[in-house]
């Protein structure tokens, strides 16, 4: 890349709208303990119509239903799907993002070889936050995900990206053809990245982004997008927390696998993740002492704490799963500002099981008791009198729009505004659609 002879792309004079987020809602449970999202999927193809991937999109809610973060639930139903030929078979898969949820921890779960992570345009606030978000997508592409950017990447704001694009998409809906031939030029001399030329809809349109040398192309003059119905099941609360107590205590497998082969609902979904094409394994996994074996411990954990949430039993309202999952993620990204890795993970854990009590339907102490959590964790969550306690503390004050608690709270763990702002908005954006599988 030569920035020092080549001049900016110039800015686009026509308005662009970057292509509608998507991502899967859940869908009114099937009898048996069963529920249901609607993924459709749309070829990417090469000249030859080859398929060298899919985009997916939700099709189980509406698009004015959609949220700010919804894509992080995607992620987890198609991998647990990849690699099924009625899905994807073992192409990449192409997924809208949002900003907030690329720093979640579900990628963590994640084999980056299968995923192709789409990241938006910022909008008319692209000059003060790109270089702020670089960090996020340096690390991510670091790690092996692979990154696609709408066209606008080639916009002179969007400079500090432009390296770590492996793919950039050309919508043909909103492209003049000199305005297409600029950006093809543009993007050969300086970009790494392979081009898509996305929303075709007609024999000109291939015939003239072919000519300008893309390779890639997607649209409904290819195909149109095919539904898939994705399934998952739903365990026990009591299978849950009995898996939790037995993966914090460091149990055998032999433990372990016995609880998951007691209950249908977690042994299906932790063998649809593990044989999904998302973790990246050579050889399918047949028996869930090799599940267990392979997925480890500590990632065991977070898939079951989460689970945890994600089920209501009991009458408890769905926002109660979903509060607990925003305080064990606004936790963990404050503690990683004042405490070890290690110490972040533990504050995942006191600010997730902050609300035991309105999950499982019983006093806090109680609940706490049924889990054996440490010491430390335990008066965190029951005495709020450590640091995890303190975290916890103000936690509670960014929900209750307690500006006193707040401030003090703020003052005691030194943390500024914009650093409690900024993760609580990550942490609501994580979130959001978790807890309502």
């Amino acid at each position: 890349m030569n920035n020092a002879t080549e001049p900016p792309c110039p800015t686009l004079t026509m308005p662009i709208t970057p292509p509608a987020l998507h991502a899967p809602a859940p869908a009114t449970p099937a009898p048996g303990g069963s529920a249901g999202a609607m993924i459709a999927r749309q070829a990417i193809m090469d000249g030859q119509q080859v398929v060298v991937g899919y985009e997916l999109f939700n099709r189980s809610r509406t698009p004015a239903e959609h949220t700010a973060a919804s894509d992080v639930l995607l992620v987890f139903t198609a991998l647990s799907h990849a690699g099924s030929d009625e899905l994807v078979g073992t192409m990449l898969i192409f997924v809208n993002c949002t900003h907030e949820s690329l720093a979640g921890g579900h990628l963590e779960l994640v084999n980056p070889d299968k995923l192709v992570l789409e990241i938006p345009p910022l909008g008319h606030v692209a000059a003060q936050e790109v270089q702020a978000r670089l960090p996020i997508l340096a690390e991510l592409r670091a790690r092996g995900f692979r990154l696609a950017f709408n066209h606008q990447v080639l916009e002179s704001a969007y400079a500090p990206w432009l390296p770590l694009a492996d793919y950039i998409k050309l919508d043909m809906s909103v492209l003049a053809p000199d305005q297409l031939a600029v950006l093809v030029g543009y993007a050969g001399r300086q970009a790494p990245a392979r081009l898509i030329a996305e929303k075709i809809e007609t024999a000109q349109q291939y015939d003239m982004a072919s000519s300008l040398g893309v390779k890639l192309f997607q649209g409904y003059w290819f195909s149109r997008p095919t539904l898939v119905q994705a399934r998952l099941l739903s365990p026990a609360q009591a299978s849950i927390v009995q898996l939790l107590n037995l993966v914090r205590s460091q149990a055998t497998t032999a433990e372990i696998e016995d609880v998951l082969k007691k209950d249908a609902g977690l042994a299906f979904n932790l063998m649809r993740l593990i044989n999904s094409a998302g973790l990246g394994l050579t050889r399918e996994i047949t028996s869930v002492r090799q599940a267990v074996m392979l997925l480890g411990l500590k990632k065991l954990f977070r898939w079951a704490a989460l689970l945890l949430t994600a089920v209501r039993g009991g009458g408890t309202p769905p926002a109660v799963g979903q509060t607990a999952v925003v305080r064990g993620r606004l936790m963990e990204l404050l503690a990683g500002e004042l405490m070890s890795a290690d110490e972040a993970d533990q504050a995942f854990v006191v600010g997730l099981f902050s609300m035991l009590d309105q999950m499982l339907g019983m006093p806090l102490e109680a609940a706490v008791g049924l889990l054996h959590l440490p010491d430390e964790l335990a008066a965190a969550l029951l005495e709020r009198d450590n640091l995890y306690g303190r975290l916890l503390t103000l936690v509670e004050a960014c929900e209750s729009s307690d500006d006193s608690g707040f401030d003090q709270a703020a003052q005691s763990l030194q943390l500024t505004s914009q650093q409690i702002n900024w993760a609580h908005l990550q942490a609501l954006a994580w979130a959001d659609q978790i807890t309502q599988a």
